[in-house]
């Protein structure tokens, strides 16, 4: 387990730099002096996130979409629960996406996910995305025998390479047309993962959320963190960013996500539509037959 003092800023990869995940805190100082300090901190950031999605939804000019990836029992769920609890939720979509089905696998590997791409003035949150045809897929090509990947399984470099250079296109494709894309890699300590799984099985109510499977792919870490550095670096970019998240601290990781998702709505200069001469007169002719009706 790594400690250490972490900005908001710091947690964003560079465009273009390599990424060393043994280099990155999976914990960090909290902001918080008390659970009790937390509740009001994220009950702030709640509220402003409430007002701030109704803001983005009557502008009508941006959509957001939040990608959230990361190893197995890292908090994604609680994460997601927690930051937009206050969110309308008809201006917010939660997709999560798993092994992909027949119809899918017909398809390019970005077809699924595209379909669920956010409308203009609503929040998308894509829980795991994408970016698992360069991870899971990376850690077991043998998957790529569904896709029908007419070259078979990669033996070099290059066909990742490809896949990211897919995958930052679309990204530049989105944010060209008024999608803001924000990407949060929740970094968990291996041990940390150990704790949480056993917390899984201790606890009745939350037996459901672990399976054999879940310690199959532990076997795979240091896999997984060797694709994930690849996939941080070649994807991360001025305007489609990720954010690598210090997550052995659930409360700390919440806080630091939704002031990030905070700062990406804050730096929209959204605006209420201005009214026309003509709605405004139609406005008031209704507000007299309105006034008018309470005085009979």
């Amino acid at each position: 387990m790594i400690f250490m003092d972490i900005k908001v800023d710091d947690c964003r990869v560079k465009e273009g730099k390599k990424v060393n995940l043994s280099r990155w805190p999976t914990v960090s100082r909290p902001v918080y002096g008390s659970k009790r300090q937390y509740q009001k901190l994220l009950e702030s950031h709640v509220d402003k996130l409430s007002s701030l999605q109704q803001l983005l939804y009557a502008s009508d000019r941006y959509a957001i979409l939040m990608i959230f990836q990361a190893m197995d029992a890292a908090g994604k769920d609680g994460t997601i629960r927690h930051v937009m609890s206050g969110v309308n939720p008809q201006g917010c979509q939660v997709f999560s996406y798993r092994h992909p089905s027949a119809k899918e696998l017909q398809h390019d590997f970005l077809w699924r996910t595209t379909r669920d791409l956010p409308e203009r003035g609503r929040i998308g949150i894509f829980n795991r995305s994408y970016y698992e045809e360069v991870l899971i897929v990376r850690v077991h090509p043998e998957l790529l025998q569904g896709e029908g990947v007419h070259d078979g399984i990669p033996d070099g470099e290059s066909f990742w390479t490809e896949r990211f250079r897919s995958i930052t296109e679309l990204e530049k494709h989105l944010h060209r047309n008024g999608t803001r894309i924000v990407k949060f890699f929740l970094h968990i300590s291996k041990e940390e993962q150990r704790k949480r799984f056993l917390e899984r099985i201790d606890d009745p109510e939350k037996n459901w959320k672990f399976s054999s499977a879940d310690i199959e792919e532990r076997k795979y870490w240091h896999k997984y963190r060797k694709a994930y550095e690849k996939c941080l670096g070649a994807t991360s970019t001025e305007h489609s960013p990720w954010y690598i998240i210090p997550a052995d601290d659930k409360e700390n990781a919440r806080l630091m996500v939704s002031q990030i998702l905070l700062n990406t709505l804050g730096s929209l200069d959204l605006e209420y539509p201005k009214l026309s001469k003509e709605r405004r007169k139609e406005l008031e002719d209704i507000r007299r037959q309105l006034e008018k009706e309470g005085n009979d």
